[in-house]
C-alpha cells in the first residue's frame, strides 16, 4: 500500500481501512492481556509507520485533520466527565496531590532533560510531558479493583482531574512558547492567566447559555440532531480558544464541563463517544506512526527516556505521600497517578508537529508514556486488592474510559454502595 497524497481518496479510504482494522484489533488484544486498549493502538500506528509497513503518514492533511479532531473529541470528553462540585468531597487531599505531582515531576524533568544537554524549548516539552495523569485509566484500573469509592480512589480522581486542568494550562504556556512567544516570567503567567480565564469564563457564560438551547434542541423530534450540536459547540470553543490566544484543547475541554449538568449529558456523551470510537484511534496509532525506531534505538534516546521514566514515577509517588491528613494509603494513590497514557502523548505529538522537539526526544517521550501506562495496572493490582473483591458490574458505561482503555467506566462521583 502507498501513503496517499492530498487528492488521492482511494488510497486514503484504503489508509484509513488498515488504520482503523489494526488499531481495533491491537487494541482488543492488548485488553485481553489486561492493558488499556490505547497501547494497542500505539503499536498499530508504529507498525503501519514509517519506520516498517509505511502505510501511515500521520503528516498527510486529512489523516493530521482527522486525528486533531480525535484530540478535541478525547478532550471533550473528559471535560464531560469532569463534575468541579464533586471535586469538594476530597478538596485538600487531592489538592495537594495534583500540584505536588504536577510540580515536581515537571522541575525535575525539566532539569534532567538540561544536564543531559538538550536546550531549553525540547527540555520544556519534555518536562511537560510528566505532569498529567491518565484520568481513563486510572479510572478503569480503580473500578475494576473495587477500590473508586474508597478514599484512595476518591483522591486519585480528583488529584487525576485538577492535574489535567493544571496540565492543560501547561500546554498552552509551552504551546506559545514553542511559536516563539518569549520565554520570561510576565509571558508565562501571561499565557496561564489567558487559559485559566477562558475557562472560567466560558463555564460561567456556558452554564447559563448552553442548558436553554439544549433543552430546545432536545425538543426537536429528529433524530441524531443533540450529538453534532454538542459536537459543534465544543469546536466552536475551541476556535474561540485559539483566537483568544489559548490552546484549541482547552476550549474542547471548557465544553465538556459547561455541558456535565447538562440533562442531556447521557445523550451527548453517547453521540460523542460513537464519534470518538472512529477519531480518537486516529490520533493514537498517527502519534505511534510518527515514532522513528531508528532514532528511538539510540543511545541519546534511551537515556533521556530512562531519565523520564524515572522522574515520572517517582515524582507521582512522592505526590501520594504528600498530603499529611490524609489516613488512607498513599503508595496506593501515588502509583495510581504514575499513568500518563492519552495526555503524555498529547504532549509529545504537539511537540514534534511544532518542530519544538526531534524524532529522538519524541521516542523518549513515547518510551516514558509506554512503561507508566504498562506498569501501572499490575502494581496496583498488587497494592490495591479490596478485602470485599472485585465486583462483578460497575456503574455507568462509556465514555472517556471506552475511547482510552476500552472497558466500562465508573463515574467521577462517588456512588452509595448498597448493602446485603
Amino acid at each position: 500500500m502507498t501513503v496517499p497524497d492530498a487528492g488521492d481518496v482511494p488510497a486514503l479510504l484504503g489508509t484509513l481501512v488498515a488504520t482503523l482494522v489494526a488499531a481495533k484489533a491491537l487494541g482488543a488484544l492488548a485488553q485481553r492481556i489486561g492493558q488499556p486498549s490505547v497501547l494497542g493502538e500505539l503499536i498499530a500506528g508504529i507498525l503501519l509507520g514509517g519506520s516498517l509497513l509505511g502505510w501511515l503518514d500521520p503528516n498527510m492533511p486529512a489523516i493530521h485533520a482527522l486525528s486533531e479532531l480525535g484530540v478535541l473529541v478525547l478532550l471533550f470528553e473528559i471535560g464531560l466527565h469532569t463534575d468541579l462540585r464533586s471535586l469538594s468531597s476530597v478538596g485538600g487531599s487531592a489538592s495537594t496531590v495534583a500540584v505536588v505531582g504536577v510540580a515536581l515531576p515537571f522541575a525535575a524533568g525539566y532539569l534532567g532533560a538540561r544536564w543531559l544537554g538538550m536546550p531549553s524549548v525540547p527540555a520544556l516539552v519534555a518536562a511537560a510531558a510528566l505532569t498529567a495523569t491518565s484520568v481513563g485509566i486510572s479510572a478503569r484500573v480503580l473500578g475494576e479493583l473495587g477500590v473508586l469509592e474508597e478514599p484512595e480512589g476518591r483522591v486519585v480522581l480528583g488529584a487525576a482531574v485538577l492535574d489535567d486542568i493544571i496540565g492543560l494550562v501547561i500546554l498552552s504556556v509551552v504551546s506559545s512558547t514553542v511559536a516563539g512567544a518569549a520565554l520570561s516570567g510576565w509571558g508565562i503567567a501571561r499565557t496561564a492567566l489567558v487559559a485559566i480565564g477562558f475557562v472560567v469564563l466560558a463555564v460561567a457564560l456556558g452554564t447559563r447559555v448552553a442548558p436553554p438551547v439544549f433543552r430546545f434542541v432536545a425538543r426537536v423530534q429528529m433524530e441524531g440532531v443533540l450529538g453534532p450540536i454538542a459536537l459543534a459547540f465544543a469546536l466552536l470553543l475551541a476556535w474561540l480558544a485559539a483566537e483568544a490566544g489559548s490552546a484549541t484543547i482547552i476550549g474542547a475541554f471548557a465544553a465538556g464541563l459547561v455541558l456535565h449538568n447538562t440533562p442531556q449529558r447521557g445523550d451527548i456523551e453517547h453521540a460523542v463517544t460513537n464519534l470518538g470510537h472512529f477519531v480518537v484511534p486516529i490520533f493514537f496509532a498517527s502519534v505511534g506512526a510518527a515514532v522513528d525506531l531508528r532514532a528511538v534505538a539510540s543511545r541519546e534516546s534511551i537515556v533521556l527516556g530512562a531519565m523520564l521514566v524515572a522522574t515520572g514515577i517517582i515524582g507521582k509517588v512522592i505526590a501520594g505521600f504528600a498530603p499529611l491528613g490524609f489516613r488512607g494509603r498513599k503508595l496506593l494513590v501515588g502509583v495510581a497517578m504514575v499513568p500518563r497514557g492519552e495526555v503524555g502523548l498529547i504532549f509529545a505529538q504537539m511537540g514534534l508537529a511544532s518542530g519544538a522537539i526531534d524524532a529522538g526526544a519524541f521516542g523518549a517521550i513515547m518510551i516514558m508514556v509506554l512503561v507508566t501506562t504498562v506498569i501501572t495496572p499490575p502494581a496496583l493490582s498488587l497494592l490495591a486488592r479490596s478485602p470485599r473483591g472485585i465486583p462483578r458490574d460497575l456503574p455507568g458505561e462509556g465514555g472517556i474510559d471506552d475511547l482510552v482503555a476500552g472497558a466500562r467506566r465508573t463515574p467521577v462521583a462517588p456512588q452509595r454502595r448498597v448493602e446485603p
